[in-house]
């Protein structure tokens, strides 16, 4: 069983992405997880829950702040997403990684740290995409989703693995306002 926190777009921004997504019918992506965008990767959120506690403790201390979604990307041809605007998230990002303090090896499985590039997907060719598509979901996408919003984070959201690729919200937790 393995988690990962993200953050959730205004619910109403966050529809509007999944009817987006399912416009393809090989993205798989939404059979695995609602729209997101990762905050804090698997990589040491063990089953023994010890870091949750500490994830809780450490969001009581940080305040909510503005994140902007912005214009789709890519990383090379087999991945789509939209940009991610905040200087915050990048050290809410540190803190938990600091917090759970996974192993090394783990932190560059999964993107963390120096490595670490917020976005949230639209589609990807590892969830049944063929390449033609994603550059298919990259031209339509900028208009669907636009305009592309500005809000502000005021919790975070831990995910639980319920069977081998699915995730579901296990439990939301309160930023300090």
């Amino acid at each position: 069983m393995q988690y990962f926190i993200g953050i959730v777009p205004p619910n109403e921004y966050k529809e509007q992405i999944s009817s987006f997504r399912n416009r393809w019918d090989n993205n798989r992506l939404k059979e695995v997880v609602e729209p997101h965008i990762t905050v804090k990767a698997q990589g040491g959120l063990t089953e023994d829950m010890t870091w949750l506690k500490r994830v809780r403790e450490v969001c009581s201390s940080v305040q909510s702040f503005q994140l902007s979604l912005t214009e789709p990307a890519t990383f090379g041809t087999a991945v789509i997403f939209l940009g991610v605007q905040s200087k915050e998230i990048y050290e809410l990002h540190k803190l938990l990684v600091d917090t759970v303090s996974p192993l090394p090896e783990l932190v560059e499985r999964y993107f963390e740290l120096d490595n670490f590039h917020p976005h949230l997907t639209l589609g990807q060719t590892y969830w049944g995409m063929k390449e033609s598509e994603i550059e298919e979901m990259k031209l339509t996408s900028k208009n669907a989703l636009a305009p592309f919003p500005t809000f502000n984070v005021t919790y975070i959201r831990v995910y639980k693995e319920i069977e081998p690729n699915k995730y579901v919200k296990f439990e939301d937790i309160q930023l300090a306002i």
